[in-house]
């Protein structure tokens, strides 16, 4: 049963799903509750955290990978896609997670990772074994040029080529990240087969979706052709990047959007799934993995609000081009913030943080929240010799490191910030005593309760859950605009700057009740023509009939 269609004023349209009204929230498992003392979070620590969850209003949890691997990559490096680590528990304790998550009416979504296995998945040992063992061609192996080099000028995202050299076979094999994860070939079919399989496989045990990492990296140019350069890049030649190239041969090829339809396929046999796919690309090329007639992924990850400049007049300009770029019948999403770019309150800063969470739970479409962003989490600083990821550690001159911003969950004053009895696997901040959960939760003015008062009325009113997205006007500091559905309508002011502003619409004039504001005090007052606004001043006016 949907949880959250009974409290609409009006029952929506039979064409919502639940993930159009719902709210989804990304947890890091190493991250999220340790449960066994052992410093890293695990899955019978998620459950003793899903009342949590529960209280704070989420309606699905999206879990970042919790299968075997080596942990080269902190598990997107897979060595069996049908199993559990060992470090996160076993196959019973997912299916108490699962069966406790749909207990409390909410979803849960895993991570799939098809682009490429660990270099220890029975599939690539078998691979690697000889030129002619039958899964030689399910991975992209090449012979090097005549002089011996990498096939091609490609490079991994992690630093250096993407190209491996194997003394066993003589060939090189492909890899867009690390070399421990070789790019699985996915114009075989029996690959394509066998990806399938482990889609089935966790769907016929009850998971509501996928989140597919790196989509639209799966198919690779059949040529191998060269990446051409980025015009006046400022890389060093003898040391190139991976951005000192743009990736038009080893990503985003056509052929892609057919993986992503068998995969729709797959996930539409079962009822009400989602598929989510993990893309970062331009708007235009974006919202074409929706597929032709809407038969691609149900969400193609957007990533504009975390990766623009927090600039009033930008943000405005790309919500508007995705809305216009959307297909017919399509639904929007947006993100804010995850496990591989820095925290929403580390970018903007605490103030603005508060009005990116406005922004980010009144546009129209599926929110998604990164754990720990609701109470302020910022990036913890990480000292050199502690650095853990594959990205920081292979490029440690440029200050890349994903490790801060996957720090523990802080929960309450305790030690380890009640994460952990012992020391977590990252260090926490020196301010977890003071900024967690426990604090937060009864304090009427902390980011907590301003993410739950915002939760709570997206979810109680069609309007800001469903409704229609109009654009009012920006400027050098405001974004405006409006939700509406059946006879409700919100005006959404956002200040975006520091400094105080004035919302003056030109030919225009609104008249209503501030139902939510950054500044409390301002909750329940009446405003009309122009309303001014404080700096880092977020407004959500409920207009007059």
């Amino acid at each position: 049963m949907e949880h959250t269609t009974a409290i609409f004023p009006v029952e929506p349209s039979a064409q919502y799903r639940w993930w159009h009204h719902g709210i989804i929230y990304q947890v890091y498992p190493r991250s999220f509750q340790d449960s066994n003392g052992d410093g890293v979070g695990d899955l019978k620590g998620i459950i003793t955290r899903l009342d949590y969850l529960q209280w704070l209003g989420v309606d699905c949890l999206w879990l970042s990978p919790i299968f075997p691997s080596p942990m080269a990559d902190f598990g997107y490096d897979i060595s069996d896609y049908r199993g559990i680590h060992p470090l996160f528990g076993n196959m019973e304790d997912f299916d108490e997670l699962l069966s406790e998550v749909h207990e409390r009416g909410m979803k849960l979504l895993l991570d799939l990772v098809p682009n490429h296995t660990s270099d220890q998945h029975p599939w690539f040992l078998e691979s690697r074994s000889s030129r002619d063992n039958p899964r030689r061609d399910w991975y992209i192996w090449h012979d090097g040029k005549a002089d011996g080099s990498v096939p091609n000028n490609w490079l991994s995202v992690f630093g250096g080529p993407a190209w491996e050299w194997d003394t066993h076979t003589g060939q090189y094999y492909y890899h867009a990240f690390l070399k421990e994860q070789p790019d699985l070939n996915w114009r075989n079919p029996e690959v394509q087969q066998a990806m399938l399989d482990v889609m089935r496989f966790w769907l016929e045990k009850g998971v509501d979706g996928f989140r597919v990492d790196v989509m639209w990296h799966m198919i690779k140019d059949s040529q191998l052709r060269d990446n051409p350069p980025v015009p006046n890049a400022p890389g060093d030649p003898a040391n190139p990047l991976y951005d000192d190239y743009l990736p038009v041969y080893s990503t985003d090829q056509p052929e892609v959007h057919q993986i992503v339809r068998m995969m729709r396929e797959l996930t539409d046999a079962y009822d009400d799934r989602l598929l989510i796919g993990e893309i970062y690309l331009p708007i235009p090329k974006l919202v074409t993995y929706y597929g032709q007639n809407n038969s691609g992924a149900h969400l193609p990850f957007n990533f504009q609000l975390l990766t623009l400049p927090w600039n009033s007049r930008e943000i405005a300009s790309a919500i508007d081009a995705y809305e216009g770029a959307l297909p017919a019948g399509s639904w929007p999403n947006w993100v804010l913030s995850n496990h591989d770019k820095p925290r929403i309150a580390s970018r903007l800063g605490l103030s603005q943080a508060r009005i990116a969470a406005m922004l980010l739970l009144t546009l129209r479409g599926t929110p998604t929240i990164y754990y720990g962003d609701e109470i302020g989490m910022t990036d913890v600083p990480i000292p050199m010799d502690e650095i853990v990821d594959p990205q920081g550690l292979n490029m440690p001159d440029m200050n890349v490191s994903r490790d801060p911003c996957r720090t523990p969950m802080q929960w309450s004053p305790e030690i380890n910030a009640g994460f952990s009895a012992r020391k977590p696997w990252l260090r926490l901040p020196y301010n977890a005593a003071r900024v967690n959960v426990e604090k937060q939760k009864n304090d009427t003015h902390s980011m907590l309760s301003f993410y739950r008062k915002l939760i709570d009325m997206r979810k109680k009113s069609a309007a800001l859950s469903v409704g229609s997205y109009s654009p009012v006007y920006s400027d050098g500091q405001l974004i405006s605009y409006l939700r509406q559905e059946y006879d409700e309508t919100f005006l959404i002011i956002l200040n975006l700057s520091h400094r105080p502003a004035y919302f003056r619409p030109q030919n225009t004039s609104y008249n209503g009740i501030i139902k939510l504001s950054t500044e409390e005090e301002r909750i329940g007052m009446h405003v009309a023509n122009v309303i001014t606004l404080a700096g880092d001043e977020g407004l959500l006016v409920q207009i007059d009939n």
